[in-house]
């Protein structure tokens, strides 16, 4: 990370003035509003957007505050935290979770987050997002299901049928790492009209994270889940030419029975997933390219043009060249 942007997050707030000052208990007036401050106690302590954010707006950004325990409690908003430097100790629905530099934490509104005092070297920031600023970004993910996509959802529901939060190690990921640094950069130093780009910002990054959702840590994937993101992740990223039997072979599985454990946990086969992938990756292409439909092609994985415009058109119900000509048309 920048360095200028370090030394910013370095600085010594007056909140954390008063921590240090031997106030350890959090500031309440700053995170609740005098409902949830009736019960300062009760562990569905809720911290409220409208305490921590100016009035409409989608996601602000606000540096952790060190020296600071911050009892159990859940939002009323989703909340992204990026450990700059250090790490930071949480305890996430009864689930330790220690975040280090370069890592990533994604939370629900209504996971239950306690977290233990940080040093002067542990800075993090963390992203105040409604879930409204979420629907860019969806539209730039793989219909498919995946972890990051179904956690989205979750948090726009306002519900938790997934997981209540999702931990990426991707310190050593630099695409992510940029990204994350060009939001904080942007959002620390408050550019205007900058919603669209921050949003695509976003998006761009969930693209990145579904690569590495088999390496994400959460609080309830079972083992047979945890199974079908590696396999969906395997293909997100290496669909051109991605083989059951070389994924089998890095997994130690029998490829027979990896085949078989696809089908029961997707309800797919593995050639169907992989087809999708890359067909959905040439739509993509086709929409948002000058690249020519041969060129395509060969990009998704497939060396016969024929068999690609024959399984092209049946999926999307017209040929590769008239996808092109209308979805140029629709986004007139």
């Amino acid at each position: 990370m920048r360095q200028e942007i370090l030394n910013e997050l370095s600085k010594i707030t007056p909140e954390e003035a008063q921590a240090l000052s031997g106030e350890i208990e959090y500031n309440r007036t700053l995170y609740q509003t005098e409902q949830s401050l009736a019960h300062p106690e009760h562990p569905g302590t809720i911290f409220d957007a409208q305490k921590l954010m100016d009035s409409g707006r989608l996601i602000t950004i606000r540096k952790h505050t060190r020296f600071t325990h911050f009892p159990k409690h859940s939002h009323n908003y989703v909340e992204v935290i990026y450990m700059c430097k250090g790490s930071t100790h949480h305890i996430i629905n009864d689930n330790d979770v220690i975040l280090e530099e370069g890592e990533l934490l994604f939370l629900n509104q209504n996971a239950i987050q306690e977290i233990l005092p940080a040093g002067e070297n542990d800075i993090a920031v963390n992203f105040i997002i409604l879930p409204a600023f979420f629907d860019y970004a969806l539209t730039m993910l793989d219909v498919r299901d995946n972890p990051l996509r179904s956690f989205v959802i979750d948090c726009m529901r306002g519900e938790i049928k997934t997981s209540a939060y999702l931990h990426f190690k991707i310190s050593d990921v630099l695409p992510i790492q940029n990204l994350i640094e060009n939001l904080i950069w942007t959002l620390m130093n408050k550019q205007q009209n900058n919603r669209s780009l921050n949003q695509a910002t976003m998006g761009l990054l969930m693209m990145h994270l579904m690569n590495y959702a088999d390496t994400a840590e959460t609080d309830n994937l079972s083992e047979g889940e945890k199974l079908a993101i590696t396999v969906l992740s395997y293909i997100e990223g290496h669909y051109k030419d991605a083989e059951l039997a070389s994924l089998a072979d890095a997994m130690h599985y029998d490829v027979y029975f990896l085949s078989r454990e696809i089908k029961r946990l997707t309800g797919q086969n593995y050639t169907d997933l992989l087809q999708n992938k890359r067909l959905s990756q040439a739509a993509y292409l086709l929409s948002h390219t000058k690249m020519s439909v041969s060129d395509i092609s060969v990009a998704v994985g497939y060396e016969n043009i024929s068999y690609f415009h024959r399984i092209f058109q049946k999926k999307y119900g017209m040929t590769p060249r008239h996808y092109r000509i209308q979805t140029a048309t629709s986004q007139l």
